[in-house]
């Protein structure tokens, strides 16, 4: 063997090894992330300066493995540890490769989760403007009865809305995944989230795209606020990662839409949030999973996978002042709500309790003594 030859494998070794090592810290990250947010569910962690956020995680991820990891990886890596702690994971999703079947996902996982796992192995396809985006998925869905469309947003920047006559779409570049979407009724447009920033897209001009930013946490799920009395104007409300549920007033002045509408080139423009109304307060001490406006109550509802506020719901007014809120708490948190109008009640998913009913008028306290009804199964 020449010398040469020797020098390479000892590279080889010394890299291996250095490899190695990198893969045992990554685990040790990885064990303290899953027992922090263990913690977390059982309302037992306390919080301080060694917290690990999704910022510290991939931070540390690349400190360890360099530019090999890319961001999007790392991040679905850590989302999949934040929604289930107890779920099985290999350090090597990292880097896009998964053990056994080709997708990541076990044929036993599928068949037991395949309602709520379905649309993650959905490609986002156009038959248009052909567009494939692998390992996407969808965040959103809108259903808009009064102009009888539907819009979607894909986690990696694609925006549809689909009707009758024809299929408007686009794609916004950033690096910042998609978290929720909505339709703004009087400006007529459609809404997204991302981490960082708030999209309003001009879906009768395609071109025309409005980025508001910078927003001061994660962003994680948003809802228009129906207002008959409200002209050229409209409220979105938002909840990040922090407990905070924002409420932001969007004006056909903030947007210019008149002059936009006669430029023919691309149109991206990006707007200070500074220069926006927006109202904050916190109302959980975790993620905000779901924020929504009932127009039959005039109240809004938020949920959290907080287990001492789980779930709130009030007046808007609430939002802009320091009146105490009307909430309810669920051991490991709330993650999903709807309202039933038949019914009078509110509908509740979390992991502990399978499924909740919540009668309104307990919630709102015209029943004192009495808030849950009925929990329909544990889990």
């Amino acid at each position: 063997m020449s010398e040469k030859d020797s020098d390479k494998e000892s590279c080889s070794a010394l890299e291996l090894l250095d490899f190695k090592n990198a893969v045992k810290e990554f685990q040790k990250l990885v064990e303290k992330l899953v027992t922090q947010k263990t913690k977390e569910k059982l309302g037992l962690y306390i919080k301080d300066d060694d917290e690990i956020d999704y910022e510290k995680f991939y931070a540390a991820t690349q400190a360890l493995f360099g530019a090999e990891v890319k961001n999007y990886n790392v991040k679905a890596f850590f989302w999949k540890i934040i929604n289930n702690p107890d779920v099985r994971i290999e350090w090597c999703e990292i880097f896009g490769c998964f053990l056994g079947e080709s997708d990541g996902m076990s044929s036993q996982l599928k068949e037991e989760n395949m309602v709520f796992l379905l649309s993650k192995k959905k490609q986002i396809t156009h038959t248009g403007n052909i567009l494939h985006l692998r390992d996407d998925a969808i965040k959103g869905i809108v259903k808009v009865p009064n102009l009888d469309f539907i819009v979607t947003s894909s986690q990696k920047g694609v925006l549809t809305v689909f009707n009758k006559p024809q299929t408007s779409l686009i794609k916004l570049y950033d690096t910042a995944w998609i978290t929720g979407c909505d339709f703004l009724s009087q400006l007529k447009c459609v809404v997204a989230v991302t981490e960082r920033t708030v999209i309003i897209w001009n879906y009768k001009s395609q071109n025309i795209c409005f980025v508001i930013k910078p927003m001061e946490n994660c962003l994680l799920c948003v809802c228009t606020v129906t207002m008959p009395k409200q002209v050229a104007k409209d409220t979105i409300l938002m909840g990040d990662d922090k407990g905070y549920v924002y409420l932001l007033t969007v004006t056909s002045d903030h947007l210019a839409l008149k002059k936009c509408k006669s430029k023919k080139a691309s149109q991206l423009q990006v707007l200070d949030s500074k220069t926006f109304h927006i109202v904050k307060r916190k109302l959980h001490d975790d993620w905000v999973m779901k924020v929504k406006y009932i127009t039959d109550l005039n109240c809004f509802g938020s949920c959290s996978s907080d287990s001492i506020c789980s779930f709130v719901l009030d007046d808007i007014k609430r939002l802009e002042d320091n009146l105490p809120v009307k909430e309810f708490s669920v051991p490991k948190g709330v993650n999903a709500f709807t309202y039933c109008r038949k019914a009078k009640l509110i509908v509740t998913g979390g992991l502990k309790y399978g499924i909740s009913l919540i009668c309104i008028f307990c919630l709102r306290g015209w029943c004192p003594g009495v808030t849950l009804m009925l929990r329909i199964s544990e889990t």
